[in-house]
């Protein structure tokens, strides 16, 4: 008999998991092809992330990426899961003006692409968005510390050090009925403190260990994004090269008429 499938990660999973102390792993996806070998290898969260911004597109920051071009990503990277749970980040100027521009660009994800739930930058000033939106029946994940979003108003991409806003906006986030939260780009010790006090999981990404799970961008994660890599990137593999490589076998072979062969032709 052929093995049987793990059922689907749910949002009440991972309340359950942060209880239980097991520790929740996320990565980035942003089209069929990755999100299904991901997918396959158990990971339990695929963000659909802004970050194709920089990662995809090759900008400087997310804000260029707009309302239509995520839902065209999240709807092929929900459609390749079959286990993960798939969460779409709500573009810059999708939410902010207002909770109901906010909960029309959110519906668009759960009837567009087969996504569960969405994710919004900051704390406090987003509170009652996200409570609007879970009144609305959609599942958000929160996310606080660096927002890249917020780059310009930050100054760049910088460690937040503020404790008493970091905890402020993070009880904030939970308050209003997030089910996880992203801490980003902070000292350990401050995600440390906002694990042990807010109720809901924590995703760190240069947070440190402490965090109930971890996200990594997975160009980062393979080694396929070669611009700037931050200092809380673990690469597991260098894939950049073995891709040129083999490109570069790929030309040589079709200038010295090596390709195709008698075994790539039809008779």
């Amino acid at each position: 008999m052929p093995a049987k499938e793990p059922p689907p990660v749910t949002i009440p999973d991972f309340a359950r998991w942060k209880g239980d102390r097991r520790k929740i792993s996320v990565l980035t996806a942003y089209d069929h092809t990755m999100a299904r070998l991901l997918d396959a290898s158990g990971v339990d969260c695929l963000l659909v992330g802004d970050s194709l911004g920089m990662v995809v597109q090759g900008r400087t920051s997310t804000l260029g990426v707009t309302l239509d071009q995520m839902v065209y990503h999240a709807e092929m990277v929900a459609r390749a899961a079959r286990r993960a749970l798939v969460v779409a980040d709500l573009p810059f100027g999708s939410y902010q003006a207002s909770t109901d521009r906010a909960i029309d660009s959110a519906v668009r994800f759960l009837k567009e692409t087969q996504c569960q739930a969405v994710k919004l930058e900051g704390g406090r000033r987003v509170a009652p968005t996200i409570r609007a939106l879970v009144e609305a029946d959609i599942p958000v994940m929160g996310h606080v510390g660096l927002t890249p979003q917020s780059v310009r108003r930050l100054g760049g991409f910088k460690v937040q050090r503020d404790e008493r806003e970091i905890m402020d906006d993070a009880r904030a986030v939970a308050e209003s009925g997030a089910f996880a939260i992203v801490l980003e780009c902070m000292p350990s010790e401050i995600a440390a403190r906002v694990t042990a006090e807010v109720p809901i999981p924590t995703i760190g990404i240069g947070a440190g260990p402490d965090c109930d799970g971890q996200v990594l961008v997975t160009p980062d994660l393979l080694g396929l994004f070669e611009g700037f890599s931050p200092k809380f990137v673990r690469r597991y593999a260098d894939l950049g090269e073995p891709i040129r490589k083999a490109a570069r076998e790929y030309v040589a072979d079709v200038q010295a008429g090596r390709f195709p062969g008698a075994g790539e032709s039809f008779r």
